[in-house]
């Protein structure tokens, strides 16, 4: 048969890799002019290859309808990409798998390695699937007409644009009659709104270690975590926002607020007994040059600020209750959010091809006979930690094999 593959990230790389088995004859075109752009910036360059959790744990790290991949996960795990590449990995914090080299062009040489006998074809851009009798037929490009037996797409979703994947897919499969879910980015930094704004835009820059996080949304917590965030000019970012905003279903944002508990290793009761001792070293000071040993000094005059205290105040004259607002801020920073950050930059797309109308045991169209897709281009999103390229691998590996 001939298979023409669309797209080449991991997913294309991997449909292609399994597609090659046998007497077939693999075309993968890709429209930028060299493979696996996104895969190179993907674990800041690095490239978190997979996670190591076992594979049934995955689905814990899947909101976005995990279940659909159960097939795709037993014919291709996270342990067979390790094996797949032959390179010398590394587990690190969160399971997460990288490979010792630390440079995403590692795993990118090992993929084009085992590509050998695919035909590769670059600033290639696909047009249109051309169908016969409801069959895949071709492909017809910006160059040429390709004729095919099946044809995989895996255009990516609508993040970083600049690697390629720019929504292409989505229009060549709406025109075939498939339906497209709502587009939203996942794995994305948060807008924060109001007066959070402001806050946002005078913290700019600050990085948070170990900081304790709750998302709330209507009052209700629906996202805990702990580790790094980075406040921006236009909200909040960082690793641990990033695996919240994969929680927010809706878009109106009416009552989204981040808490940050910004000394979680100290209960209410220590946290007072860790202020007064300070106070006391410094009762003569004024409170805004009094909070060095215990806060950054970007933080400082904001937490001062918010707990309505006058900056100029004696350490001797703060009362009771000013103190209390101080640890409640410390305790409960709140930042109001309003949206999310631009989809260009966001690490995964959520939404795309409906999962109603692709075969899970195949990955083929129930509408288009001899089609079939691959990776972010369908409605499958997971959080971050090497989840959605395992499921780029999977789905790619599981559609070529068919």
């Amino acid at each position: 048969m001939k298979v023409v593959v669309i797209g080449g990230g991991p997913a294309g790389m991997l449909a292609a890799i399994s597609a090659n088995k046998g007497k077939n004859q693999v075309v993968l075109i890709e429209k930028m002019n060299s493979l696996g752009k996104k895969l190179l910036i993907t674990g800041k360059g690095r490239c978190n290859i997979t996670n190591a959790v076992d594979i049934s744990d995955f689905y814990k790290n899947i909101p976005g309808n995990g279940k659909f991949l159960y097939s795709a996960f037993q014919n291709f795990n996270n342990e067979d990409i390790i094996k797949l590449l032959d390179i010398p990995t590394k587990v690190e914090r969160g399971n997460r798998v990288f490979p010792v080299s630390d440079s995403s062009y590692t795993v990118l040489d090992a993929l084009i390695k085992k590509l050998k006998g695919v035909t590769i074809i670059t600033n290639c851009q696909a047009k249109e699937i051309i169908i016969k009798n409801n069959k895949a037929i071709g492909v017809k490009t910006d160059k040429e007409v390709i004729d095919a037996d099946k044809v995989i797409l895996a255009t990516g979703g609508m993040s970083y644009p600049t690697t390629g994947s720019n929504g292409d897919g989505y229009k060549i499969a709406k025109k075939l009659g498939h339906t497209v879910t709502e587009i939203r980015p996942s794995l994305v930094a948060l807008k924060a709104k109001n007066n959070s704004l402001n806050i946002c835009k005078r913290l700019q820059g600050l990085s948070l270690k170990n900081v304790s996080m709750k998302l709330v949304e209507n009052d209700k917590i629906i996202y805990e975590d702990f580790g790094e965030m980075l406040f921006t000019h236009f909200g909040v970012s960082g690793p641990i926002i990033l695996s919240a905003s994969a929680h927010l279903r809706k878009d109106d944002f009416q009552n989204v607020k981040v808490i940050l508990d910004l000394k979680p290793a100290l209960s209410q009761e220590k946290l007072d007994a860790r202020i007064l001792r300070d106070f006391e070293k410094q009762k003569n000071k004024d409170i805004k040059n009094s909070l060095n040993d215990l806060l950054p000094q970007k933080l400082i005059p904001v937490v001062i600020e918010l707990s309505k205290i006058n900056e100029n105040k004696k350490i001797n004259e703060i009362t009771k209750e000013e103190r209390t607002r101080l640890e409640k801020i410390l305790k409960c920073f709140e930042i109001e959010i309003g949206g999310f950050g631009d989809i260009k930059e966001a690490i995964v797309t959520k939404g795309g091809i409906n999962i109603k109308e692709i075969n899970p045991k195949t990955m083929e169209s129930k509408i288009v006979n001899g089609l079939f897709f691959a990776g972010e281009i369908i409605d499958v999103d997971a959080y971050t930690g090497g989840f959605n390229l395992q499921i780029a691998y999977s789905t790619g590996y599981t559609s070529g094999l068919n």
